[in-house]
């Protein structure tokens, strides 16, 4: 089976912490496992992963129990960077919270294949982009604001401040967001994607629980942990890390099979395993990058064409609209 084939799963941990919302609702936990053969016991154990499918249904069930749409919210506001084992433990002891989240980007695979985090980072704006690896189905809003909103509760919590900020989500607005929106000071929907966006200075805050020695402890298990899952499932968050040219632009793919000591070809296999080509990589950097540009900096739209690595401006025009629907222009009045 290819890496691409794989079933897509996300942590039992997070459907222990839903279940614990329902019962704090005066509902019996067996109301909400029981129909989906499920226990607590099978969800406290280390690592446990569940299928996606079974994720949904287990939002829909508790939904329709506690009579609370904004349920993925609420999760997300109890959600601790414990939650996260390893990967919470290395980035809570980071140093700053951009290692912090270049951690969490690193090893997000050794939590779940259904999702994925990669940081931009612009002169003015960065954004954390959430990518959607499987279908969430009717579960989708939830699911996406329990992550987004535990991410922004763990950055308060790991910065010992309130940080200011953004966030986009690429569905329409659900009736019941007004029950609970207090966690970012705004709100947009309908996006081109998923992301979190905040100042660039937020990047160089220190971490209050910033210890070097616990750090590499909980980092060299991260780093065991990807290595069990094989050798092919860094290789995305390795290439799209090297996609992008520290001076502006972006790199070839034989620039960077050269960078990972790899022959194009064999590059071009290994992402063949994930169902993508170079090119979508360079695409997929492309856009969010232009979307970072176009809502953060003072930038003509010629200019960010260049940035982009567009000789010709109605290229770039030309591509915007087809990431989005829109052109860059109307983006950035919106």
């Amino acid at each position: 089976m290819s890496v691409h084939d794989e079933p897509f799963t996300l942590p039992a941990a997070h459907a222990l912490h839903l279940t614990d919302l329902v019962v704090g609702a005066g509902i019996a936990q067996e109301e909400l496992l029981g129909p989906l053969g499920l226990d607590r016991a099978s969800l406290s154990i280390p690592g446990a992963q569940l299928a996606v499918p079974v994720v949904v249904r287990l939002f829909q069930r508790a939904r329709a129990l506690t009579g609370n749409g904004a349920i993925g919210i609420l999760l997300g506001l109890q959600m601790r960077a414990s939650a996260h084992g390893y990967l919470g433990f290395a980035a809570m002891t980071a140093s700053t919270l951009h290692e912090a989240l270049e951690t969490a980007t690193r090893f997000v695979r050794t939590r779940t294949n259904a999702l994925g985090l990669s940081l931009h980072v612009g002169d003015r704006s960065a954004s954390l982009v959430i990518e959607e690896r499987a279908d969430f189905g009717e579960a989708r809003d939830a699911i996406l604001f329990a992550l987004v909103v535990g991410i922004w509760q763990i950055g308060d919590a790991l910065t010992g401040r309130q940080l200011p900020g953004s966030a986009d989500f690429a569905f329409p607005r659900p009736a019941y967001i007004d029950l609970g929106t207090d966690f970012v000071p705004r709100l947009r929907f309908d996006q081109p994607l998923t992301q979190l966006v905040f100042d660039v200075s937020a990047l160089s805050l220190p971490l209050t629980m910033s210890d070097p020695v616990s750090r590499q402890l909980a980092y060299s298990e991260c780093e065991r942990s990807l290595e069990e899952l094989g050798a092919d499932q860094e290789i995305l968050a390795r290439v799209r890390k090297l996609v992008a040219r520290a001076s502006g632009g972006f790199h070839s793919l034989d620039e960077v099979a050269n960078q990972l000591h790899l022959s194009s070809r064999t590059l071009k296999r290994r992402l063949s395993t994930h169902g993508v080509t170079y090119s979508d990589l360079l695409e997929e950097q492309r856009r969010e990058k232009a979307l970072l540009l176009l809502r953060s900096s003072g930038l003509s739209l010629d200019e960010v064409a260049e940035q982009l690595g567009y000789s010709d401006t109605s290229n770039f025009r030309r591509a915007f609209r087809r990431w989005t629907g829109i052109s860059p222009a109307a983006y950035r009045r919106r």
